[in-house]
């Protein structure tokens, strides 16, 4: 199963910046998310990025490490 951000069109892809920092987004799922800000926009069922800052959801440490590939303290 392809998430939301992966059946994005590619060529609109290529085209979303984050609204805030105007940097690039990684794909996150159902989201598209911003590592610098640590800020993610939801993708709705239809496809569609909801891209307003004020909609954008904040991201903790945890989650930031896991979607960048990080690892943690621990080891994992």
């Amino acid at each position: 199963m392809t998430s939301r951000a992966e059946q994005l069109d590619p060529v609109v892809r290529t085209r979303l910046v984050c609204p805030q920092d105007h940097g690039e987004l990684i794909d996150a799922g159902d989201e598209l998310y911003n590592p610098r800000l640590r800020v993610a926009y939801a993708i709705d069922e239809s496809g569609i990025p909801n891209m307003l800052i004020g909609d954008a959801r904040q991201v903790g440490d945890d989650e930031h490490a896991r979607l960048v590939g990080e690892k943690g303290e621990d080891g994992r």
